[in-house]
């Protein structure tokens, strides 16, 4: 007879994202009382204020390292509005209706919905769904930009509105077990409606999903997803998030009380909140199109040519927020536009920092470069005797000063830019980003296609710290030990893996 007792159950686990919540503002709203559920997460939990994002620190990139762990030279994923080399086009994710108009609406609502997870984000990459899907996790997920897992789930065609979007939104995805992406995709019928995503909408329509789910016993694991915080943020500033923060804390309580109250709900699950990036005040716009237009911009819908031509376009500009690549649209002068980009980007008022990557004789990546207009070059790879905040060594010359830097005790450390080695190298070395990489400064960013930037609101994307620090929660899990000296967001998909496997 076997006597061994049969392996411990683990506590459901809740993930939830709330977009761009910043370490300071959860703070004052936890000290006015408007956050009494992340109140309690922190003080029975571990708070982490300043874990890292991925750079760009955009949404798109940060998601895909969230669920996978790892960075875009793994996941594939580089920014919010990038060229596809082997298509001939711009991807664009949403950066704004407009932007959206100019590359065509049912062309970007295809390329967020169905080719970000099913084409871009690589295939040998496993999201933390797969995994658990493979593992026989029940997993769950409400509107979340990743969403890939083992599960078919067709298009709705219930009501009026599910019917129009379906004109559009025609093929069936492959997502976690329980699917719940705006009206379009809805594993079972909850009553919930989300205006089709629409924003101000969609936290309560993830609250209202996710406390279905809660009450039917759905899920093991849940990415409850509540984006309404970054919506408001780029529209009225990183100083109103805590308004858009209460409202994503009454989200949990709709979820929780589902359990029977903050009590019952924390006895049964494990909960890790977090945001993916912070955001920063946005003062003015930098056209980028504009002042690198001597170089020949390719523009929306327009097609390269197969060999360059005299007065044709040379590179294609993507601006990301406060973050922008732009790429040489031909092999044959890569080196040459590279350098030309370079030379115009550091006289461009307005731009913080211009990275690229140097390669050696075999074309692989030798060194990367950042450098600031007024503090100096810095050259970095891998491999060196100097280590960075977590522990990664690294080889480096030249100015510290481009990324405010300083070695203590053979250590790299830097306030201002957080983990900025690992996450330079990781945007630089990716191989569906561009030659050169642009972060803009403090207060600045990049207007995107459609002439829009979020001038006297917020917004992120670079490698400062203003907006790639964000909020961490964990409550319920069990801390990797050691635990890291610079938590960052690809850290959470191997802890909710291994929250499972300790069963």
């Amino acid at each position: 007879m076997d006597r061994r007792l049969p392996s411990p159950r683990p506590a459901k686990l809740v993930l939830c994202v709330i977009d761009a919540m910043a370490p300071a503002m959860l703070e004052r709203a936890v000290a006015a009382g408007a956050a009494p559920m992340l109140e309690r997460l922190m003080q029975g939990g571990r708070y982490v204020p300043d874990c890292v994002a991925a750079f760009p620190s955009v949404t798109p990139v940060c998601a895909a390292s969230i669920v996978t762990g790892l960075a875009q030279d793994e996941h594939r994923i580089p920014a919010m509005n990038w060229f596809h080399r082997e298509e001939d086009r711009y991807i664009e994710y949403g950066s704004s209706f407009r932007s959206a108009q100019r590359f065509g609406i049912a062309r970007q609502l295809t390329d967020t919905v169905y080719n970000m997870n099913r084409a871009h984000l690589a295939e040998e990459t496993l999201t933390v769904f797969e995994s658990l899907d493979d593992a026989g996790v029940r997993t769950a997920g409400t509107t979340y930009l990743m969403y890939r897992g083992r599960y078919r789930h067709e298009p709705q065609r219930d009501t009026a509105l599910t019917r129009v979007a379906a004109t559009l939104m025609r093929h069936p995805v492959m997502g976690p077990r329980e699917l719940f992406y705006a009206d379009i995709f809805a594993s079972r019928r909850t009553g919930c409606r989300s205006g089709l995503g629409m924003p101000g909408v969609r936290d309560r329509h993830s609250g209202c999903v996710s406390s279905y789910l809660v009450e039917h016993d759905l899920f093991d694991f849940l990415l409850l997803s509540l984006p309404d915080n970054d919506w408001y943020s780029h529209k009225r500033g990183p100083e109103a998030q805590v308004h858009s923060i209460a409202q994503a804390d009454l989200q949990l309580a709709r979820v929780m009380n589902a359990a029977g109250g903050v009590e019952e709900f924390l006895s049964e699950h494990a909960v890790i909140v977090m945001a993916d990036h912070s955001q920063a005040p946005v003062l003015g716009a930098i056209a980028l199109q504009d002042d690198l237009a001597e170089l020949g911009v390719l523009g929306p819908g327009a097609r390269s040519s197969d060999e360059p031509r005299e007065d044709e376009p040379r590179i294609a500009v993507c601006p990301s927020q406060r973050a922008a690549m732009v790429y040489a649209l031909h092999e044959s002068e890569r080196d040459a536009m590279r350098a030309s980009v370079v030379a115009l980007a550091l006289g461009i008022a307005g731009i913080d920092l211009v990275l690229w990557l140097e390669r050696d004789a075999h074309d692989a990546p030798r060194e990367g470069v950042i450098s600031s207009p007024l503090r100096g070059e810095l050259r970095f790879a891998p491999g060196g005797s100097v280590l960075d905040s977590r522990g990664r060594g690294w080889s480096v010359e030249g100015e510290l000063a481009a990324i405010e830097a300083r070695i203590e005790d053979g250590r790299l450390l830097s306030e201002a830019y957080p983990d900025a080695l690992s996450r330079a190298w990781s945007a630089l070395t990716c191989p569906t980003s561009g030659e050169v990489l642009l972060s803009a400064a403090p207060g600045q960013e990049f207007m995107d296609w459609g002439r829009q930037a979020h001038v006297g609101g917020g917004s992120h994307g670079s490698l400062h710290a203003s907006d790639s620090l964000g909020a961490l929660i964990l409550h319920g899990v069990e801390l990797p030990d050691p635990e890291p000296a610079q938590w960052a967001i690809r850290d959470i998909a191997p802890l909710v893996l291994a929250h499972f496997a300790a069963a």
